[in-house]
């Protein structure tokens, strides 16, 4: 069933739905201590890095107005090593900050409306399908920009809510399953008429709410209290959370085309990092009197609604992605050296190396350089882990030990991998 005829036949026609698909197997990755505090970066709680200071701006269904964009290309510029990198979760990360220009970043941010909040600014984790009611898919296209503005209001009105981790996502899904497969810890999906299915976490099954954002922020506030500050996401206490009735569907976790798409434009950057003047050429494609803010999406991508197609070459030639398919597709990577201290290579660095020396295409592939695997995507994925001999490669539970100078020939062949359901 797909997720449009869900959407037609409301919460009760997905009861004989498969449930969704679980994440591909892999090595373990190292998990928080939930014994200490959260020490998730943001705006306002700047990250010691090895290439300076970070700053993590989080970013509501991952929209920017022109003059956000030009304020962040600003601040790029001016305070750190002028780039701005697009996270997993359609967020962004400024490196290279100098340790005093905290109250400075501060102020340019509230002076552009991106810091609502001193208090809630690390959990206002939201993202949204980012092609909702621009294409004309989904159950609740018209309604996630809504929903997007009313949970971040409700949430920094809302003082307990400053309690959530700084990882604490809430993903607003039209209806096509998009982000839905991002497996968030409150997730709406949207089935038509102003109403949603609740999911918690990773369980298979979901309720139907009829005031979808009230719903979620509640979803949010219990599981805090369950969770008694001994949990940091609902999959960790699955168990213990109530159960929905209504069996979900596997989710199609597709991200937008690349090029010009119904209703606009999309493009995407290398391994997510934009120069300033890359950020600069898409406020321009944006248009300074665009009441549509740009979407930036947990696929490390930028959506440009109602932007001019004629745009797609210049910005192609200031080297974004505008064009579907390619070795590129699905390629990401942490940050490791020189940025990381505990990455053991420069895996952004690999990552092009290998896409040049063997172009390939098939599942995402996330390069790490160690054992926390930051940022890498939801559902099956090829897993490249930097290792001191050269890289161990996992896939479906399979794992190749390579050496650097056969890491891109068994990517490449891992991507090819056939997909296999579970059984």
């Amino acid at each position: 069933m797909t997720h449009e005829a869900v959407a037609r036949a409301g919460p009760m026609g997905m009861l004989a739905a498969m449930p969704p698909t679980p994440d591909a197997a892999q090595a373990p990755s190292v998990g928080p201590d939930r014994g200490r505090a959260d020490a998730c970066p943001g705006a306002l709680r700047l990250h010691p890095a090895e290439d300076g200071h970070l700053a993590r701006l989080r970013l509501p269904g991952g929209q920017l107005t022109h003059r956000q964009l030009l304020a962040v290309a600003d601040a790029a510029d001016t305070l750190g090593d002028g780039e701005a990198e697009i996270t997993s979760r359609g967020n962004l990360q400024l490196r290279g900050l100098a340790a005093g220009c905290a109250a400075d970043l501060a102020e340019r941010l509230r002076t552009v409306g991106l810091l609502p909040s001193d208090t809630h600014e690390r959990v206002r984790n939201i993202v949204a399908s980012p092609l909702a009611g621009l294409d004309g898919r989904g159950a609740g296209g018209n309604r996630i920009a809504d929903w997007v503005r009313e949970l971040d209001q409700a949430l920094c009105a809302a003082p307990w809510a400053a309690a959530l981790s700084g990882k604490f996502l809430f993903a607003l899904d039209d209806g096509r399953g998009d982000v839905a497969a991002l497996n968030a810890d409150v997730t709406l999906l949207a089935v038509g008429d102003g109403r949603a299915l609740l999911r918690l976490g990773r369980a298979r099954r979901a309720t139907a709410v009829h005031d979808p954002v009230p719903a979620a922020l509640d979803a949010a506030r219990r599981f805090l209290d369950l969770a008694a500050g001994r949990a940091w996401h609902p999959r960790e206490i699955q168990d213990e959370l109530p159960d929905g009735d209504v069996p979900l569907p596997p989710f199609a976790g597709e991200p937008p085309a690349l090029g010009a798409v119904p209703g606009g434009l999309s493009v995407a950057p290398r391994l997510g990092r934009l120069g300033s003047a890359q950020w600069r050429l898409l406020a321009e494609a944006l248009g300074d009197t665009s009441p549509h803010p740009a979407r930036l999406t947990p696929w490390r991508g930028a959506v440009l609604p109602h932007a001019d197609p004629h745009w797609l070459p210049r910005l192609a030639d200031a080297g974004l992605r505008t064009t579907p398919g390619g070795p590129w597709e699905g390629v990401t990577a942490c940050t490791g050296l020189p940025g990381c201290a505990k990455s053991l290579a420069d895996v952004r660095a690999q990552a092009a190396r290998a896409v040049a020396a063997v172009p390939a295409e098939g599942l995402p592939v996330h390069w790490s350089g160690c054992a926390r695997r930051c940022g890498h995507p939801a559902g099956r994925w090829v897993d490249v882990l930097a290792t001191a001999a050269g890289h161990r490669v996992t896939v479906d539970g399979t794992v190749r030990d390579t050496e650097e100078n056969d890491t891109a020939e068994a990517v490449a062949e891992a991507r090819n991998t056939p997909w296999r359901r579970p059984k």
